[in-house]
């Protein structure tokens, strides 16, 4: 089979595409046949090595991770033979591959005839973006932002707040392209966030505050968000995409305002039946049409350099597929 790796750091261009023998899947495991794989932004900062934060190292050789939509062929010793034959999603470490290995108790399940791109989002993004707005105690009627609210998981969080009853989405983009896609999927305001005045301009949307963020970025983003917040607001941090830790400013949080961390990792060891049954609700939201995914372009196995550099632009809609 074909796989991807990179034996060092750097540009998009240190991943390989090399040949590789079928991996075989252990206890509680199963081995899957790829029919499409979901990229994730947080491989091009491992990629790069030590020029990015050690939260985002990882030691060479380099495995790329993805969310993986096939066929399961095989289950590990003691497994389900039940389970041969099934469609299902999962998130893996070594993703980029015509054949994956995923862990049995974390396969999603996917409804019937759902496209390769929304499946892709059951196992990690569609999971993450609903327990970020979980843990942010998300009420009807409240105002939420959202920031990189067209990329993968943000378009997503989108939707599900309004499904969770919220009054007014705020939504942060880079562009009046990504503007026009966030309003189609529900927001109610998008705003600038490569603007200086971006804070100003949610206040004006949201005069006494907003009551949840959502934040993906980190740094300076989380630091200006905490200025925004209502009384009782909640901030909920789920990635440093920005590459910048910081030291949350305890008086920001003296205005009875607090900041929540969220990992599905986490989560999942914390409290596994109830992040399973967050699955299949899911499930049932895409199932029913309620949640959508966008698809913006579709790569080769062999293309996967193309599809760090789509991400680096960050001028993305939606989803990155890889298509081996």
């Amino acid at each position: 089979m074909r796989r991807v790796r990179y034996y060092e750091y750097g540009d998009p261009d240190v991943l390989t595409v090399e040949e590789a023998d079928i991996p075989a899947p252990g206890p509680g495991e199963v081995l899957i046949r790829t029919e499409a794989i979901g990229a994730n932004y947080v491989d091009t900062q491992m990629r790069r090595g030590p020029a990015a934060l050690s939260v985002f190292r990882r030691p060479l050789p380099g495995k790329v991770t993805g969310d993986v939509v096939g066929t399961v062929e095989a289950v590990g010793p003691g497994g389900d033979p039940g389970r041969v034959g099934q469609r299902v999603a999962a998130l893996t470490e070594d993703a980029f591959a015509d054949h994956a290995v995923a862990d049995a108790q974390w396969l999603a399940p996917v409804p019937a005839g759902l496209d390769p791109g929304m499946a892709s989002m059951l196992p990690m993004g569609a999971p993450v973006a609903l327990r970020a707005l979980r843990t942010g105690r998300l009420a009807e009627g409240e105002t939420v932002l959202i920031h990189s609210a067209a990329g993968g998981i943000g378009h997503l969080a989108v939707q599900l707040a309004g499904l969770l009853g919220a009054g007014t989405v705020i939504a942060t983009v880079g562009s009046p392209a990504k503007a026009d896609f966030v309003r189609s999927l529900g927001a109610d305001v998008a705003v600038d966030y490569s603007a200086a005045d971006w804070p100003d301009r949610v206040r004006a949307a949201a005069p006494r505050g907003v009551d949840v963020v959502l934040d993906s970025v980190g740094g300076e983003v989380l630091r200006r968000s905490l200025d925004v917040l209502a009384p009782f607001g909640r901030a909920v941090v789920y990635g440093v995409a920005a590459g910048e830790l910081l030291d949350v400013p305890v008086t920001g949080l003296f205005g009875l305002k607090t900041v929540a961390g969220f990992s599905l990792l986490a989560w999942r060891a914390a409290a596994p039946e109830r992040a399973r049954a967050e699955m299949t609700e899911l499930a049932g939201h895409a199932s029913a049409g309620r949640l959508r995914t966008a698809v913006h372009a579709t790569f080769p196995l062999t293309e996967a350099p193309a599809v760090h550099r789509l991400f680096e632009e960050r001028t993305h809609l939606g989803r990155i597929l890889v298509l081996p």
